[in-house]
């Protein structure tokens, strides 16, 4: 294990590293800063929580100058890591002459521009809000030295791919760049052979692309079933502080709405809420005023939190990445943590797939009753009331112990104070009663089974993703399942398209489509398999198609 001191870091940075209590390097940052500090691009696969924030500042700050100009960017996904990313610089630089600034949407530009103004040597940024900047001319890449794409696979899957290649050809080409990702997508490496030079690829083992200590299980459990089982699952574990996943923001209010209904200390966080009402949030999950935090991924992404010892992916993620980065919430710095998955029937597909990725089995274990909640809370109830008696937290009650063991059964009476304490009474009931609004489980695209013939207009022969990016059966899947959210009706429907006499959608019938509505008889006699019809009042194919869809 390479110790810090054997770097031959500047005194100002060891004694940082000290004080923050690290003396010997994680996996990724003794593979990564060696080769970082040769001034080499680098380019690191490792999971959140592994210290991969440390692997790219240490060099750069071996490196950085106290010249007042702009000398390193970092660019992160979210508002919440850059303020984390910040804070860690700050830490390793408190012993040198350079400054940081934070820059992040949500926060007032004015007060950025502020201070920026004081010629920071580094800057953490978002890439929207950097771009803000730049066409502002309030921030100038002219003298930068150091990039560094922190969380790259998150900053795809959010749609900042054009925003990273404006911002990076922006930037002098004799610079030294460092790329970190949970996961190595093709869009990475395409970046990487852009704009980086001879990059060194450093990860941590594909074994270790989830850590060790977390315990991963799944559930196989219906959509109208999965508030039930949480609660369950709650009651049983007794979590310290918990994550609850959920993949679209209205399930998060829902679900947070939910919880709170019948008594668990929970909070939502999602992209829609304000950075005041988020910072609100986050100080009662850190000062344990809540131990339930109902997020989506996005809104999670950069959290900087210590303790999670439980996370539920309520719903299945869509990306693998984000099922990494989820799970990445606990278990960290060694310690162990609980990753509880829900799996819907139809998804078994995709979480073979996640399985596969992480080259990892997740356990299948069996859905708890209602038995075996209502004894765990029985048992916790029980611990709580012998601390209570041996803490000698009884007096103020003991004259009325006394008034009800004479008016009832001594155990009689101890039973109804229990049971009015757990709150039992209805629990069950209660929590069948809330119905949560029924998101749709994600379908694997089962190409090995069929290829896109390409034929059609909208059908699933050309390999069409819909409903937001959620992937989907085959034609003669979808048929099985019943699904007609996209208009087609089973005696209508053919594997390459539509039969000529069923397609009636947007008012199109094979008899009313006149010759002199169209210029190409072909399409009259194939019912629109021919792409060049064009007419004025007449849509284009390109459009045509799209109706169809």
């Amino acid at each position: 294990m390479l110790r810090f001191f054997e770097l031959d870091l500047k005194d100002e940075i060891l004694k940082a590293v000290l004080d923050m209590g690290f003396e010997e390097a994680t996996p990724i940052q003794e593979q990564a800063i060696p080769v970082a500090l040769t001034g080499q691009d680098v380019i690191g696969q490792a999971q959140t929580g592994t210290g991969k924030t440390a692997a790219f500042s240490i060099p750069f700050l071996q490196m950085v100058t106290e010249d007042p100009v702009l000398q390193v960017l970092i660019l992160t996904p979210t508002r919440e890591l850059c303020i984390q990313v910040e804070k860690e610089v700050k830490k390793l630089s408190r012993y040198l002459n350079v400054r940081s600034v934070a820059v992040y949407g949500g926060q007032d530009i004015n007060r950025q521009i502020r201070e920026l103004k004081a010629r920071p040597q580094i800057v953490v940024a978002t890439p929207g809000r950097l771009m803000d900047h730049m066409n502002r001319k309030t921030i100038r890449l002219d003298n930068l030295k150091r990039v560094v794409l922190d969380e790259a696979d998150e900053m795809l899957n959010m749609g900042f791919l054009e925003d990273i290649e404006t911002i990076l050809s922006a930037c002098p080409e004799e610079r030294h760049t460092m790329m970190f990702s949970a996961t190595m997508k093709d869009e990475i490496k395409a970046i990487a052979n852009k704009f980086m030079k001879d990059p060194v690829l450093v990860k941590v083992e594909a074994q270790e692309l989830t850590v060790p200590t977390i315990e991963q299980q799944y559930f196989e459990v219906k959509e109208h079933d999965k508030f039930k089982m949480l609660c369950r699952l709650l009651d049983i574990h007794n979590p310290e502080l918990a994550m609850v996943f959920g993949r679209t923001k209205r399930r998060v209010d829902e679900l947070t709405e939910a919880l709170q209904k019948l008594g668990y200390q929970a909070e939502g966080l999602h992209g829609d809420l304000t950075q005041r009402h988020r910072d609100i949030v986050m100080n009662k999950f850190r000062n344990g005023q809540i131990n339930i935090l109902v997020a989506t991924d996005v809104a999670a992404r950069g959290l900087d939190i210590t303790g999670v010892t439980h996370v539920f992916n309520f719903d299945l993620p869509q990306e693998i990445d984000s099922y990494v980065h989820r799970i990445g919430r606990t278990g960290r710095a060694g310690k162990e943590g609980i990753a509880l998955t829900f799996v819907e029937p139809r998804e078994l597909p995709h979480l073979k797939t996640i399985e596969k990725t992480i080259q990892r089995k997740i356990d299948k274990t069996r859905l708890p009753s209602a038995s075996d909640s209502r004894r765990r809370r029985q048992e916790l109830l029980q611990d709580a009331v012998r601390d209570a008696v041996n803490a000698g937290n009884v007096l103020n009650y003991q004259e009325l112990a006394n008034d009800l063991i004479h008016e009832f059964d001594a155990v009689d009476a101890l039973a109804a104070v229990l049971e009015l304490m757990a709150g039992d009474t209805g629990h069950e009931a209660a929590v069948n009663e809330i119905k949560l609004s029924a998101e749709r489980p994600i379908y694997v695209r089962r190409t090995e089974e069929r290829k896109p013939s390409g034929k059609g207009r909208g059908g699933y022969g050309g390999g069409r993703r819909g409903d937001g990016g959620r992937y989907h059966k085959d034609g003669d899947e979808r048929r099985k399942e019943g699904h007609k959210n996209e208009g087609y009706k089973k005696d209508n429907y053919k594997k390459d398209g539509y039969k000529k006499d069923g397609y009636k959608k947007d008012g199109y019938k094979k008899d009313s489509i006149k010759k002199d509505a169209v210029k190409n008889k072909d399409y009259a006699n194939k019912a629109g398999k021919n792409k060049t019809y064009a007419r004025d009042g007449k849509k284009s194919s390109k459009s045509y198609k799209k109706s169809a869809e």
